[in-house]
């Protein structure tokens, strides 16, 4: 089984509020594969488009009244529903205002059919300690909810980059042991803190979209995450429409092509296989009908046969 476990859509760039401008600036810098000379676009034809390699596939919606922007839970809700065996929506919850994200979440879960919520502290300007927030983790907890926080990169020059770093999230762990964190993006540039993370909580996940934009960076958090033993805490994730599911799954495959000719340690195929045939479902508890499982060959003739 495939899961793709961050994407986004977005109907106007202008949803992402002032987010927008430094997207555009982002997109004009060629770091990888899926970033280029125009903003990406992440209407649903595409989304749909770029994620047959995977079974399924989480779309998360992301609401910031600090950046204002929105890309609201019912955007998210109508996409998922026209294929609901093969997509999960994550409802984007600002915990700003304390009764009004835990109403959102109840409507998210019981009307909308919302299987997770997303938080961003460093786009929301909310510690994650502070008391909103840890009102919406005791509600998640108690709904079986599992929690996707937007930590590590913000390329918004207004986010809190003291609220994004992983090691905020320790305390969490500790307090909600049964509530199921995701850190996004291993927690990019703070991937160390993120592995020490993963290591020390069994109830904390993280996804390694982003990372895939830089093959370089992410050989080195994938083999320091093999080294530390945190290999089967890695959720596979395009991060659309930065990438696709099969750009990504190809781009991890073959990231032992950056070892050719040099005495660097390769990560075990094995290994690499595991994060992208990770049942993320089963793994973070949502309840959703399995889909139909994909075979690797039916992503990529080539398989990573030289990874």
């Amino acid at each position: 089984m495939i899961v793709d476990c961050y994407t986004h859509i977005w109907e106007s760039p202008g949803q992402l509020g002032r987010v927008v401008e430094a997207l555009r600036r982002h997109s004009r810098v060629p770091s990888g594969r899926g970033v280029g000379d125009q903003e990406p676009r992440a209407n649903v034809t595409r989304h749909f488009a770029a994620s047959k390699a995977a079974d399924a596939t989480i779309v998360v919606g992301f609401k910031s009244e600090y950046l204002g922007a929105d890309i609201s839970n019912d955007t998210v809700a109508d996409y998922v529903k026209t294929h609901p065996e093969r997509l999960i929506g994550f409802a984007g919850i600002d915990p700003t205002n304390r009764a009004a994200a835990l109403e959102e979440i109840d409507r998210a879960t019981s009307e909308l059919c919302m299987k997770g919520i997303a938080i961003s502290p460093a786009a929301q300007d909310l510690h994650p300690s502070s008391s909103n927030m840890e009102a919406v983790y005791e509600h998640a907890e108690s709904l079986g909810l599992p929690v996707m926080f937007h930590q590590g990169i913000q390329i918004s020059s207004e986010c809190k980059l003291e609220y994004a770093q992983p090691v905020l999230l320790d305390a969490v762990a500790r307090e909600y042991p049964k509530l199921k964190i995701i850190i996004a993006h291993l927690g990019y540039p703070w991937i160390s803190e993120a592995l020490v993370l993963l290591g020390k909580h069994s109830n904390v996940y993280s996804d390694i979209s982003w990372l895939l934009h830089q093959p370089w960076e992410a050989y080195q958090a994938l083999l320091s995450a093999y080294q530390y033993g945190v290999m089967d805490k890695l959720l596979f994730a395009s991060g659309f429409p930065f990438n696709s599911a099969t750009e990504s799954i190809e781009t991890l495959y073959g990231l032992n092509h950056l070892c050719a000719g040099t005495n660097f340690p390769r990560i075990p195929r094995e290994a690499l296989r595991g994060i992208v045939e990770c049942d993320a479902i089963s793994r973070l508890g949502i309840r959703h009908e399995a889909p139909r499982s994909t075979t690797p060959s039916e992503i990529t003739a080539e398989d990573g046969a030289n990874a």
